[in-house]
């Protein structure tokens, strides 16, 4: 694990020879352990490295690095966790210098060439490489977009990198905001790719990669970039051609994969562990490690103290069954309340999953013990996981024979009593204690009863502010796979889009940033054993029924863990890895928010319609409604745009 950047620059690249150490600086949390640059001055390549050592802690396994034959060299963030395998097969033809999975990629690269190499690979990455040859140079991601990559022309320069902060500090970036990406923030929390909050940069698509050639960097092109791999695609072969097998040979099939998966995933040269948080997903990343290993397995969670925040017990639980050495701490309000200030800084964009907190304290936490920790991620995609599905499908079989202006009145209705309220209900409404926080999700539910499609349904319940160019002035909010560029899915049903969806935006853009940079903000590499790409074809292959049985979610995976632990400990209504943002928002951190959402400030900064984000926060202090989602979205960019100012001033100063 660690962190790359670079860039091209034609006619100037000697103009900034403290350029690229500035960039490698900036992202200097993402390897601490060594740092290394390297420049081909005849045609204006710069490329930087920070490496966290992982395998192959020698000076082997420096970067950049150069293929055998010198033609390629690489800067590349990440583990190709088959890496041995592809090895062997090459080990005839190549001298090998280490044994870093780097050079491995190289070799593949120099046998096969890259789209061959990428699709033999399995891992997480993503890497800039320079080929000398041809004068090309290639940025590629992995599969799912579990690594980062950044790129786009500033005044005729080139940048990349693995996050922004090392392209904000090369001379030639301008730092345009983007409105339109603000919009976008505004509904989903967070900015999809391909888009960022600067204009002129990009982030590549997940499974993608991109080629520009000697002449495509002279005429400042930027060329479309392609697949390697296709989630639209798996799931679609998945659906046509479902797992043959029965429901116990399909357990026996996943358990076989995620063992695997799992066991791969524990390669490394430096201490490793594993966040668990004592739900379905993280229990059985953890039951398979401990099942494969001859030692005690470093877990790690968090606690809240506060009602309904707090799975650290069930963890507690878990590790005691499994056996593992677990670690928890319980943190207070102003421990959790101390990570907000360095938010803006940790995530380079608005970013506004106020999980990003109890991620970053964990990450925290296991980073004192060890070097790389497994997480649960991509279960719920997989598997049919998320509330919303079962939600979404429930309410629109109900909702579809009703007026519409019947079912407005409905929303209104509901509306008419708060949150708070509808908790107090619930606790005498049969089936609704599944559901945390059974008031807020009424009311989001209310607000989509006018749906005309199940499409139209399901964007409601995962937008935040749901006419944010209304919000965003001088904004047009671009089109995603959720607002205009449909992917094109051929027979899959509702529930199965919504998962397809979230895996293409959701998961990359949403849970796999916030791990990220929380982890690799304290230098600490995190894996999604889930998110193997053998894993997650086979899981679309699984029959809906598989994972959605009897009202009960994932419950294939339910089988597999079952095996390991006790229904006992696992079967309880889910719960999010959350906050208490919105008591917070009324008490301790009601200062720090109406000095970001001052009206004369809003009107000052230009980029809000203060009007709609006044009435809400009016509302939401008095407890008439929870909008903490909605204000947290606000919030963010206030406090990122807060520190893209100071960033800005001292940048002047120092000239």
């Amino acid at each position: 694990m660690c962190g790359f950047c670079g860039y091209y620059a034609p006619k100037n690249v000697d103009d900034w020879p403290d350029a690229i150490r500035r960039m490698n600086s900036a992202i200097a949390h993402r390897g601490p352990d060594d740092s290394g640059v390297w420049q081909d001055n005849e045609f204006g390549v710069v490329l930087g490295h920070q490496r966290l050592a992982i395998v192959d802690l020698s000076s082997a396994g420096h970067q950049p690095m150069s293929s055998g034959s010198g033609r390629y060299i690489i800067v590349f963030n990440g583990e190709i966790y088959n890496h041995q395998e592809l090895r062997a097969t090459l080990r005839d033809n190549y001298s090998w210098k280490g044994h870093s999975d780097t050079e491995t990629l190289l070799a593949g690269f120099e046998a096969w060439g890259v789209q061959c190499t990428l699709e033999k690979c399995t891992g997480m990455f993503a890497f800039a490489l320079w080929d000398r040859q041809s004068k090309t140079l290639t940025l590629a991601r992995d599969r799912l977009g579990e690594k980062p990559l950044y790129y786009g022309w500033q005044n005729g320069v080139f940048l990349f990198g693995s996050e922004l902060k090392a392209l904000r500090v090369h001379p030639a970036f301008t730092g345009e905001i983007n409105r339109d990406a603000i919009a976008l923030q505004l509904r989903h929390n967070y900015i999809p790719a391909p888009y960022s909050i600067y204009r002129g940069i990009r982030k590549l698509l997940p499974g993608h990669w991109l080629q520009l050639s000697f002449s495509d960097l002279q005429t400042l092109a930027l060329p479309v970039s392609h697949p390697f791999w296709s989630l639209v695609d798996v799931a679609n072969h998945g659906v046509a051609t479902p797992y043959g097998g029965n429901a116990d040979q399909a357990v026996d099939e996943l358990d076989r994969l995620l063992r695997n998966a799992v066991k791969q995933q524990m390669m490394a040269d430096v201490p490793l562990g594993a966040f668990l948080s004592g739900g379905i997903d993280s229990s059985t990343v953890v039951a398979l490690m401990q099942a494969q290993s001859d030692r005690p397995v470093k877990t790690f969670s968090i606690g809240f103290n506060e009602e309904g925040y707090n799975e650290a017990v069930h963890a507690n639980a878990v590790a005691a069954h499994i056996g593992t050495d677990h670690t928890e701490l319980y943190v207070t309000p102003e421990q959790a309340m101390a990570v907000i200030p360095k938010l803006p800084s940790l995530y380079d964009e608005p970013f506004s999953d106020s999980s990003q907190i109890p991620t970053y304290l964990v990450s925290q936490l296991a980073k004192q013990h060890v070097t790389v920790s497994l997480s649960g991620d991509g279960g719920d995609e997989l598997f049919c996981g998320y509330n919303r599905y079962q939600m979404s499908r429930g309410l629109w079989g109900k909702l579809q024979p009703i007026p519409t202006p019947f079912r407005q009145m409905t929303a209104s209705a509901l509306t008419s009593l708060s949150p708070d309220h509808w908790n107090q209900f619930a606790r005498w409404i049969p089936g609704t204690s599944r559901y945390s926080s059974f008031g807020d999700k009424l009311h989001k539910g209310a607000g989509v009863l006018g749906s005309r499609t199940l499409d139209e349904l399901y964007l409601g319940f995962v937008s935040h502010w749901p006419k944010p160019a209304d919000i965003v002035l001088n904004s047009n909010e671009p089109p995603t796979a959720l607002t205009g560029h449909r992917p094109d899915f051929i027979g899959l049903d509702g529930v199965q889009q919504m998962m397809a969806l979230d895996g293409l935006t959701y998961l990359p853009d949403d849970i796999l940033v916030k791990v990220d940079r929380a982890a690799m903000g304290v230098s600490l590499e995190s894996r999604v054993p889930f998110l193997d790409h053998r894993v997650v074809e086979f899981a679309w292959q699984l029959p809906q029924s598989l994972k959605l049985r009897d009202r009960q979610s994932k419950w294939v995976l339910r089988q597999v863990l079952y095996r390991y632990v006790p229904k006992e400990l696992i079967d309880r209504p889910k719960m999010g890895f959350g906050v208490p943002i919105d008591k917070w928002l009324r008490g301790p951190l009601r200062d720090w928010a109406e000095t970001l959402l001052n009206e004369s400030r809003l009107r000052n900064e230009g980029f809000f319609n203060p009007d709609p984000i006044r009435q809400k926060w009016a509302e939401h202090l008095s407890g008439k409604r929870n909008w903490q989602y909605h204000l947290w979205d606000v919030l963010m960019f206030q406090a990122w745009l807060e520190r893209e100012q100071q960033f800005e001033f001292q940048v002047k100063a120092r000239h």
